[in-house]
């Protein structure tokens, strides 16, 4: 009598060994058109989320990054590092606040701030994508005068109050980021401005809203948003809510009921599109290769924000809902 496992064997689909040759054939005929389409593009990237501290994830967003650019596209990344920063806060027993959903920087934060994105995370990331071709430069916003920001404060139960050492982007020169692309590289750009005001004294920019800077000064034709769900849902935390494509006047009405987490976010969306980009896109960075799957798929993954003329509010399964607004959930 044979002994039987204890536990069934998890299967686990292989492309390489599971597809048929005509089949793998197929997937790639299948990405041809949008191979066509997106020639040339510029396609911002803003980096972050789970897809930043699972070694898996991180890995397939290199080779993401290094096919774009292998199939001629353009990928610029724009990375923030927020895990990586309360941790190492944490190890100099320097405490994590925050206010209004914006870090509270110090000066002495700052520095972390400043070590942590430009001299780890960017370091990293750069090490990742050049294991797949040696294409990847590290900037920082303030190399070439990229960015220059102004400080903020934020708005806690309707107060304004100060957070330290945080801007928002006011100008952009993205003379030293066209340079590498027009040499073949990937731009991989962490979020740290020299302040308009004081040009000795850098700030803590929020990523999210750095890359929608970077995407309209560049003439992106895309950016993409990594996060940690699905995409946005029209009523959180209802799964079948997710929205397939959203207008920039149907984004703006839902913008005050959002959790706080995605408001930065969708708000980099609306302004990248209305400066120019045509398609802004939040997709789950908990997914490997989620980008490819977006710029190379009829499908796509997440959520896609168009200009008012194109854009329609739907369902992940293709519901329109454009006037009243209907759920996947109210046609069962």
């Amino acid at each position: 009598m044979t002994d039987q496992p204890n536990e069934a064997t998890e299967f686990v689909f292989d492309t390489a060994r599971d597809l048929r040759p005509d089949q793998k054939a197929e997937v790639l005929v299948q990405a041809l058109p949008w191979l066509q389409q997106f020639n040339g593009a510029l396609v911002v990237v803003k980096y972050g989320g789970n897809a930043m501290v699972d070694d898996e994830l991180k890995a397939a967003f290199a080779q993401d990054m290094v096919f774009l650019r292998q199939v001629g596209l353009r990928p610029v990344v724009v990375h923030g590092g927020g895990p990586q920063i309360s941790e190492m806060l944490a190890k100099l027993g320097i405490e994590s606040e925050f206010r209004g959903g914006f870090r509270v920087t110090t000066p002495e934060a700052m520095d972390v701030v400043r070590m942590v994105l430009t001299g780890k995370v960017s370091r990293e990331l750069v090490g990742l994508i050049n294991a797949y071709g040696p294409f990847a430069v590290g900037m920082s916003g303030e190399d070439g005068g990229m960015l220059r920001a102004r400080r903020r404060r934020a708005i806690v139960d309707g107060k304004s109050v100060d957070i330290g050492l945080v801007g928002d982007v006011v100008e952009v020169d993205v003379r030293a980021v066209q340079d590498l692309l027009d040499s073949g590289r990937i731009p991989v750009i962490s979020t740290i401005a020299p302040d308009v005001e004081d040009p000795t004294q850098v700030l803590n920019v929020n990523a999210d809203t750095a890359a929608a800077a970077l995407a309209v000064a560049l003439g992106a034709r895309k950016i993409i948003v990594l996060t940690d769900v699905e995409g946005l849902y029209l009523n959180w935390p209802d799964r079948t809510s997710l929205i397939r494509q959203i207008s920039t006047a149907a984004l703006a009405d839902l913008l005050p009921s959002l959790e706080s987490g995605m408001v930065p976010k969708m708000e980099a969306c609306l302004r990248a599109v209305h400066g120019g980009v045509r398609q802004a896109h939040i997709i789950d960075g908990r997914i490997a290769h989620s980008v490819l799957l977006e710029v190379f798929t009829e499908q796509g993954v997440g959520t896609m924000v168009l200009p008012e003329s194109d854009g329609r509010l739907m369902s992940k399964h293709g519901i329109d809902t454009t006037g009243a607004i209907k759920t996947v959930e109210d046609q069962i």
